[in-house]
């Protein structure tokens, strides 16, 4: 089984994912205080899958 190694991808892939990781902190920011003041089954929803991904990248599973 081959590990995933973000370093052997292609440099435009691996612009795209520092470009996701940086921007997935002041969205999840703006998504939590959007659903603390308007809470909707879809804004936790998204609140769930950007804390996910956050957490992935905080991680370094991706």
């Amino acid at each position: 089984m081959s590990r995933y190694y973000r370093y052997r991808l292609p440099p435009w892939a691996k612009k795209c994912i520092i470009i996701i990781e940086k921007v997935t902190l002041p969205i999840l920011i703006f998504q939590l205080i959007r659903t603390l003041l308007f809470p909707t089954s879809l804004d936790v929803f998204l609140l769930g899958i950007l804390a996910g991904l956050f957490i992935a990248f905080y991680l370094e599973w991706i």
